[in-house]
């Protein structure tokens, strides 16, 4: 199953460590693992994921026990990292090294790593941005101050130049043979919707422009159908509705608004749900780059910071999807997007009158965004140049 990497005339099998601290929600984890499974399963890498927070993981994958210190899932051995220190139970330095969104690798570890006989390829996964500035910095090398290692540092992007994002390479096949069909009878419980609904699906962190947005779909001209995977969003939903609380089965409707609580889904079903709607809101790194896959239109809830420092990070992105847009459908995205992220209350009829170019737009930009290439595959590639270097 191993990969076989060429160095020199000889063949190496590859071990890969990856290093993950779920810092909030599952943005860390849920990239760490579509990360980790790829590299086992596309590239045949043996994979060793290091993880803080087993019990946040087993909403994601529910194969993982929260309770065992050390297992496999899809291929992938999986250790509950009590960090800083912990190592792991055996301390064996893997080929490759992935440290993954500036969490600190035990100094133990890397005190290993310093003497290992080959100098493992030592990777710092950054955050996702779009910003011009990642190009520039991406796989730039970083040489230890104490010992003689050096590690990378490698950015996912949507620009070229970049690390690209995580995309199975059987994704659009799967897209393509979705049943959509059957996706509402089992999850929703109910027929599709036809071509006269808009069908919403909505994931987000709290956030007080819900209510204004729940209004303006309830007291709409055109029905609305929103699925709302339980969350954090799910309280809101409920005070809207004036139900105790919107769980996963709980449906309700005011107006031309009808809404559905779904329960939440193993990570590799989450894009059944954005196939399976006209819009998905989405929050955070992960979703996000499943939304731009769905090649549906899309709007984000970026992951907020203190001083307002994600609103560049927003504003990157916009300009990379709404490049080819005429005026004044990217001037209703990019005015709606900053409304959702709280500068302003979300117009939805001046957003979504535009909703055929903003679905053409989508599925052309998933094509671009696909010509960078996947992180993975990307990674892999940097990887082999350093070994044979």
């Amino acid at each position: 199953m191993s990969t076989l990497t060429a160095v020199g005339n000889l063949a190496r099998e590859l071990d890969c460590d990856i290093f993950c601290a779920v810092v909030d929600n599952f943005g860390d984890i849920g990239v760490c693992w579509r990360l980790a499974r790829q590299l086992q399963a596309g590239h045949g890498w043996r994979v060793r994921l290091f993880v803080d927070d087993l019990t946040v993981f087993h909403a994601l994958c529910p194969e993982v026990d929260a309770s065992l210190a050390r297992q496999e899932a899809s291929g992938v051995v999986i250790e509950h990292w009590h960090e800083p220190m912990h190592a792991g139970d055996t301390l064996d330095i893997a080929d490759v090294v992935i440290e993954a969104f500036a969490c600190e690798i035990p100094h133990t570890y890397i005190a290993a790593m310093a003497r290992r006989e080959r100098e493992p390829v030592w990777i710092n996964l950054e955050y996702l941005s779009g910003e011009d500035w990642v190009a520039d910095f991406h796989m730039r090398p970083s040489p230890h101050p104490r010992y003689p290692l050096s590690k990378s540092f490698f950015f996912p992007g949507i620009g070229a130049g970049t690390g690209g994002v995580i995309k199975e390479h059987d994704l659009d096949a799967r897209r393509q043979q979705f049943d959509a069909n059957a996706w509402w009878s089992e999850r929703v419980g109910i027929e599709r919707p036809d071509a006269a609904k808009t069908v919403v699906s909505l994931f987000a962190y709290e956030n007080p422009a819900v209510d204004a947005l729940l209004a303006q779909w309830r007291d709409g001209s055109s029905p609305v159908v929103l699925l709302v995977p339980e969350g954090r969003i799910s309280g809101a939903i409920a005070r809207f509705f004036g139900v105790p609380k919107f769980a996963a089965g709980t449906s309700a409707k005011a107006g031309a608004l009808e809404a559905h609580a779904l329960g939440f889904v193993e990570q590799p079903r989450f894009d059944e749900l954005l196939w399976a709607a006209d819009i998905n809101f989405v929050r955070g790194e992960d979703s996000f780059v499943r939304a731009q896959w769905a090649m549906k239109p899309f709007v984000w809830h970026i992951y907020p910071q203190a001083d307002d420092a994600h609103l560049p990070k927003l504003d990157a992105a916009l300009d990379h999807i709404t490049q080819s847009l005429q005026a004044p459908a990217r001037d209703a995205m990019r005015a709606f997007w900053h409304a959702w992220n709280g500068a302003g209350t979300p117009d939805w009829a001046a957003f979504w009158v535009h909703r055929r170019e903003l679905e053409a737009r989508a599925a052309q930009w998933a094509q671009e965004l696909a010509a960078i290439g996947d992180l993975a595959g990307n990674l892999v590639a940097h990887v082999n140049t350093r070994i044979g270097s």
